[in-house]
């Protein structure tokens, strides 16, 4: 998925940035990563609020394995693909990924926090 593509699927939502990061793509929205593209799969930043969302749609986490062998499971789920061809439906699941990302840096120390309230 290029950067075009990206802007253009997001655009119903809100404006978002696209930027390269530790071998994947990073998007944000208003300081915060809403969505990426990991070990080639796009996915949505979810949490307790949401995950239920996406096990419905038989969709998966991002997990990894460390060196040590332990597997890590992440935060950012699979997007269903009928989402792709859908962009009224696709806002509301980014609106969704957004409302994670803003519980996830609220529970941050303040210094910690990325949100911009612009």
């Amino acid at each position: 998925m290029d950067k075009e593509f990206l802007e253009e699927l997001f655009a119903p939502f809100g404006k978002v940035t696209v930027r390269n990061m530790f071998g994947g793509t990073g998007i944000f929205h208003r300081g915060l990563n809403i969505a990426g593209i990991m070990d080639g799969q796009f996915r949505l930043k979810a949490d307790d609020d949401t995950i239920g969302d996406f096990v419905a749609e038989g969709m998966s986490p991002w997990e990894y394995t460390r060196k040590d062998g332990k597997i890590v499971t992440m935060s950012y789920w699979t997007v269903p693909e009928r989402l792709l061809d859908d962009p009224e439906d696709f806002a509301v699941w980014a609106q969704k990924a957004f409302e994670a990302a803003m519980r996830a840096d609220a529970a941050k120390p303040p210094k910690q926090r990325k949100f911009k309230d612009v």
